[in-house]
């Protein structure tokens, strides 16, 4: 059981964290705690309080915490070579690589392409895009064509780096960085007759638009506050991709690496209803706490548009990276942990439906990415008091708590989340 916390921090987290604000930019306001170490799904701060962690470092700690197999994994990865640079390839990475591709059903002739990150997976399939975009005859200047488009969703989230950023709705953290990459667009997420207007605005002329180069969504919106699109949106914006020839992106560095319960979200029916997207982008999971991403580009005539030197990164593909993510990958299946993600998803939400707490007005996801939708605006009280009895949850949005617990989850776990979630004020003051 989780220790009971006290409304105040302790001493050892007060002395950290007056050092953390004297040396680092205030980008992410004041950490909750400093964390010692982990084990499982349970994390201690520094004055040895233990919480059970329901994000897992933002869905990052597939694998919870110290498992055995990842740590092996990386420590002999790391008594062989951690780096070599891009120069020279290893076989963590190129098997990794296969695996990948495996795992996403990819068509024959599909590539990976490493980065560090969620932000440069999808920074590298913006550019690839571009690439592509440049090929489509409206877009030849040859015949008085114009730059090819981008469209993303309302809500969307896909990074905080230029070009990713451009694609990333929140206009609390875009508008102060513009003008940021031209040609992207925004339509409603969900409402397809905006994604079809969007697509009818391309034509010659004054007035009209270049064609559209790709599509970018999340399946699940995750930083909106874990909201599915809806698999007949999802069909319908790949059928305008297919009429218009443009590339439908999916992000899937949330929902991916089993956290909805298949490997990735797009192989739901109920999320895409059955599509095949051209590219997908990948992080988070991946790497079981290692910092990985990147993207899988469909078939070898979209593959072959990166070719040397249109894209790369120092630290990419790295074979300490790749070790930490191979194992996590063979982990999720020696293990199960796939169909656990859906087990125990359900049996949370069922437990948050079913607790009787007047403050959740619903629950909502697909296997261990969910959110509970508070009856008012009160997550951040919501969430530390959560924090203050043992249980990290995020405040995701001002009526939601996220919830995206490790894979290796239990039921005894659920049970003990949904203990304390239970618990939770009803008269919680609004944030």
């Amino acid at each position: 059981m989780a220790t009971e916390q006290l409304e105040t921090l302790g001493s050892e987290d007060s002395k950290w964290l007056g050092e953390y604000s004297q040396v680092h930019m205030n980008v992410f306001g004041t950490p909750l705690r400093v964390m010692d170490h982990g084990k499982g799904a349970h994390i201690w701060d520094v004055d040895g309080n233990e919480y059970l962690d329901f994000l897992a470092g933002i869905a990052v700690n597939a694998l919870g915490y110290a498992h055995p197999k990842w740590v092996k994994a990386v420590s002999e990865q790391a008594a062989k070579a951690a780096h070599v640079s891009n120069y020279f390839a290893t076989e963590p990475q190129i098997k990794l690589a296969a695996k990948l591709v495996k795992l996403a059903g990819a068509p024959e002739g599909s590539r990976v392409y490493f980065g560090n990150s969620g932000a440069e997976g999808n920074e590298a399939a913006l550019k690839l895009a571009k690439l592509y975009g440049r090929t489509l005859p409206g877009a030849s200047p040859e015949i008085g064509g114009k730059p090819a488009r981008i469209i993303s969703m309302t809500h969307g989230f896909h990074g905080r780096t230029m070009g990713a950023l451009s694609a990333t709705w929140k206009p609390a953290i875009r508008e102060r960085f513009e003008p940021l990459v031209p040609n992207f667009e925004f339509v409603e997420a969900g409402d397809i007759q905006a994604l079809h207007d969007a697509f009818a605005e391309t034509g010659q002329g004054k007035y009209g638009k270049g064609p559209v180069a790709a599509v970018i969504m999340e399946l699940i919106q995750g930083e909106a506050g874990v909201m599915p699109l809806g698999a007949d949106y999802v069909k319908a914006a790949r059928k305008l991709c297919d009429e218009n020839k443009a590339l439908l992106i999916i992000d899937e560095v949330q929902t991916g690496i089993g956290r909805t319960g298949s490997w990735f979200a797009f192989q739901r029916e109920d999320l895409s209803g059955g599509v095949t997207p051209d590219i997908i982008t990948f992080a988070k999971g991946v790497g079981g706490g290692f910092p990985m991403g990147g993207m899988i580009s469909f078939g070898a005539e979209l593959s072959a548009l990166f070719t040397p030197g249109s894209h790369g990164s120092t630290f990419a593909g790295n074979p300490l990276g790749a070790s930490a993510a191979l194992a996590t990958l063979d982990v999720i299946e020696e293990e199960g942990l796939v169909a656990n993600a859906e087990a125990r998803g359900e049996q949370l939400r069922d437990g948050i439906a079913s607790c009787g707490n007047p403050l959740f007005a619903s629950v909502r996801g697909r296997g261990l990415l969910d959110a509970v939708e508070l009856a008012h605006p009160c997550s951040h009280a919501a969430m530390n008091w959560a924090l203050e009895h043992g249980l990290i949850v995020n405040a995701v949005a001002p009526n939601a708590l996220r919830l995206a617990a490790p894979l290796i989850v239990t039921e005894q776990d659920v049970d003990q989340a949904v203990s304390i979630l239970a618990s939770i004020p009803a008269d919680l003051p609004n944030d």
